[in-house]
């Protein structure tokens, strides 16, 4: 038997299945969430940087309702920036409005060269509330 699930947000199934995904994978207690962007409804990319920041956290935040979860239930956060010493504190300025206090998730940023036209990811693990020992 398997213990993975997969998790789609309502409405956006089809961006997920054309490139052969899932958006997150419940196992166990747990919930792997795939690297969100700032994408509009259609899947194009939303180019002005803060809006694309604050659209990759509501499509995150869209995902983990499909589960159940919410920012609350992220343990662990890896965030990707095309030009992070440029970039960090607009991230910031969205982050700190979404984990406001203590005690924060664990935070590792990365620098890449290339987010297929876009400029911020956000992937997460969370713990799944009504699974909590």
């Amino acid at each position: 038997m398997s213990h993975r699930k997969a998790i789609f947000p309502e409405g956006r199934h089809s961006l997920y299945e054309k490139h052969g995904y899932s958006a997150a994978i419940q196992s166990r207690d747990l919930l792997f969430v795939s690297g969100q962007v700032g994408s509009l409804q259609d899947g194009s990319v939303e180019t002005d940087f803060e809006k694309q920041v604050t659209l990759a956290f509501e499509n995150l935040r869209h995902t983990l309702e499909a589960a159940g979860c919410t920012f609350d239930d992220i343990i662990d956060v890896m965030t990707f920036h095309t030009d992070p010493e440029n970039q960090l504190d607009t991230v910031l300025k969205v982050k700190n409005n979404i984990f406001n206090e203590s005690p924060y998730p664990a935070w590792t940023a990365i620098g890449v060269n290339w987010l297929a036209g876009f400029d911020f990811e956000i992937k997460v693990i969370a713990r799944l509330p009504n699974k909590v020992s």
